[in-house]
Order: C-alpha cells, then structure tokens, then sequence
C-alpha cells in the first residue's frame, strides 16, 4: 500500500477528534503497540463520532455496516501513550459514505484508516437520510486547495 498523502497526516484535516488509552495488554512482542489493537481503537473513534453526527441508527430503524477498512500504519506506536484520533467524512454517496481517520500519538501520525459504511433498514439498502446528510457536510475532510 502507498503512504497516504501528506495532507493525510494532518490533524487539521479531520472535524473530529476523540482520545484512546493504549493498555499494556495491546503490545505485540516487539514492544508496539499491534495491529489489532490500532484497528479496534479505530472502530471506538468511528462509534465515536456517528455519536456525534447525531442519534445512533438504531434509534431510527436503521443498520449501519461496515463494508470495507483500509489501514495504513504510518509510523511506530507506544504505550503508555494515549492515541488521538481524528475524523472526518471522506466521501458520501446515495446508501453508503466512508469515514477517514487519522491516529496521532505525541503529535505524530501513526496509522490513518479509510472505512466505508452502508446503510440497510427492513427493505434493504437505504439512502442516506438528509439530516444525517447534512452533518455528514458538516463533518467532511478538509483537503488542500
């Protein structure tokens, strides 16, 4: 995989922001913090901010599935120091919408993650609704130029 663009790697790309705890139990043998531990703290900061986009799906009959994640490890990560992750919207489409994540531990880029989630409800897929929609706009990447 490419590293991800330069613009990527900046916090002030992102809407969103939300800090994780790393734990001693997420070191791999090498003394870093694994891969599964990223991509789960990852999954907490996505939860994270539908939360704050607004109700959770459930609430409005709704399901939210995650159709694909793509992760880049950028740099090297260490307990005990704590991840912050940034997000924003990346792109939006009629049923489905991808969320764009960067992790920064001391300042530092350590992972980004692109994850694309669809909507279903009792019929299938759904469209987007315009309220969520619009906070989707309201929380989308901020890229140069």
């Amino acid at each position: 995989m490419a590293r991800p663009d330069a613009w990527r790697l900046s916090p002030e790309a992102y809407a969103f922001v939300t800090t994780l705890d790393t734990r001693f139990a997420d070191l791999d043998t090498m003394g870093h913090v694994n891969n599964v531990a990223i991509s789960a703290m990852f999954e907490t900061a996505r939860i994270r901010f539908h939360h704050h986009m607004g109700r959770h799906p459930q609430e409005q009959g709704v399901r939210w599935m995650v159709a694909a994640v793509s992760l880049n490890y950028v740099a090297e990560s260490h307990f005990p120091y704590p991840f912050d992750i940034h997000c924003a919207i990346g792109h939006i489409g009629t049923t489905s919408w991808t969320i764009s994540s960067a992790a920064f531990q001391k300042g530092e880029c350590v992972a980004t993650c692109d994850t694309t989630v669809v909507t279903h409800g009792a019929e299938g897929r759904r469209q987007i609704a315009e309220t969520l929609r619009e906070a989707m706009q309201a929380n989308f990447l901020k890229q140069p130029g």
